[in-house]
């Protein structure tokens, strides 16, 4: 299995793996085959081959496909001040939901869960590789540039991150899985992530905040 980039499919890859995941979906695991997927997406099977390699391949790239759509804006584009940290965390946040509570997300980890103790079943493990993992470390990234500018302070970024996913998806994941779709306030994704911003940056104050705080007791 070939290792698939997060963001390097041309247009007309993204059209295949969207047929793939439509067939994931509409029918679990077992309807992703080279042949229903080239029929799908009006493709040959040699260049589903040459793009993705084996089914193991085309599995990882739906999971990269599905990664890439929560964006982690680039922490390198000169300095990072407060407001545009917290936009950047909050766009990541929102992503998150939508991608989360979205059909193919749910299809895929319903499909995963289902598969988990069974011998040779790879979703699980792609999703956690592929997907969370890739997720959480643009985010980690961009968690340490906050830090670097005195933004939020912080020991460890993969418990950094662990909090901040946890003030994001709080129990929503679980209940979206098991059939309770997002409605009212629920749904209003936008305000979710800014106020998960707003909490995560509250329990990890910059450490210059601290001290003072410390000499004035």
């Amino acid at each position: 299995m070939p290792p698939v980039p997060d963001s390097d499919f041309t247009p007309r890859q993204n059209e295949v793996l969207a047929s793939a995941l439509r067939l994931v979906v509409d029918g679990g695991e077992k309807a992703l085959t080279t042949a229903a997927v080239a029929r799908a997406a009006n493709c040959s099977k040699e260049s589903l081959y040459r793009w993705f390699g084996d089914r193991d391949g085309l599995l990882a790239a739906i999971v990269a496909h599905q990664a890439a759509k929560v964006r982690v804006p680039s922490e390198s584009a000169g300095a990072l001040d407060l407001a545009e940290f917290r936009s950047r965390l909050a766009t990541f946040a929102e992503d998150l939901l939508t991608v989360l509570a979205g059909d193919t997300s749910l299809a895929l980890n319903r499909i995963a869960i289902a598969h988990a103790s069974r011998h040779g079943a790879p979703l699980g493990r792609l999703l956690l590789e592929r997907g969370r993992e890739r997720i959480a470390t643009r985010a980690r990234t961009l968690l340490e540039a906050g830090r670097d500018q005195g933004h939020v302070d912080f020991d460890d970024a993969t418990d950094a991150y662990r909090t901040l996913y946890g003030l994001i998806i709080r129990d929503a994941h679980g209940r979206w899985l098991l059939g309770q779709p997002p409605v009212g306030e629920d749904a209003d994704f936008a305000g979710q992530a800014r106020r998960a911003v707003d909490q995560f940056i509250t329990l990890h104050p910059p450490r210059m905040r601290n001290s003072a705080a410390a000499g004035r007791s």
